[in-house]
């Protein structure tokens, strides 16, 4: 696998399609997100990565400050933006009740997500689902994207592939932030 990474090792989906860029995702920082597992731009655990190399693929940890009023769901993107594709790979995509508070480790599990947690269908499957990067390919970054959305995301997009309901989502964002988390093999 080695080999494989070090050929696709200049191409990479880069940030320009993430969810992040997208005018309708546009709103006010006014958000913090913080984890207790890793930093802004640091590693991430084995613990959070995919069980294919070794993992445990459970969630991170993650807070938030508290959303905007007028707050009715909040939307959590997490995209690998170095995968070798035309895009970035979504690794969870899920809603969150506003006043759940901070997910423990594990909280975006698929089949049995946290309180006020509804793990939608991301590029790899339901739920989180850890980094498990091409051995070879370089650091991959995984970038944690939290929306405070002013209504909720219509339950029938809910089950959508993940850019569908990405590019369905019409509420006006109140807030947002963004963390990063790096992996590497």
């Amino acid at each position: 696998m080695t080999l494989l990474g070090q050929l696709l090792k200049n191409r990479k989906a880069g940030e320009t399609h993430m969810a992040w860029l997208r005018p309708q995702l546009q709103g006010p920082e006014q958000l913090a997100l913080t984890s207790r597992e890793f930093g802004d731009g640091e590693a991430l655990s084995l613990e959070n990565c995919a069980k294919n190399i070794g993992g445990g693929d459970r969630s991170p940890h993650l807070a938030w400050t508290t959303p905007p009023d007028g707050t009715a769901q909040l939307l959590l993107v997490v995209e690998d933006i170095d995968v070798p594709l035309n895009k970035p790979a979504v690794h969870c995509l899920a809603l969150i009740d506003p006043a759940a508070g901070p997910l423990d480790l594990g909280a975006l599990n698929g089949r049995q997500p946290a309180a006020g947690v509804q793990a939608l269908r991301s590029t790899i499957g339901r739920g989180y689902r850890g980094p498990g990067p091409i051995k070879g390919h370089g650091p991959h970054r995984y970038v944690f994207q939290l929306f405070a959305l002013e209504s909720p995301v219509d339950s029938a997009i809910a089950g959508a592939r993940p850019r569908t309901l990405l590019s369905a989502v019409t509420a006006p964002v109140l807030g947002r932030a963004r963390l990063t988390g790096v992996y590497e093999r």
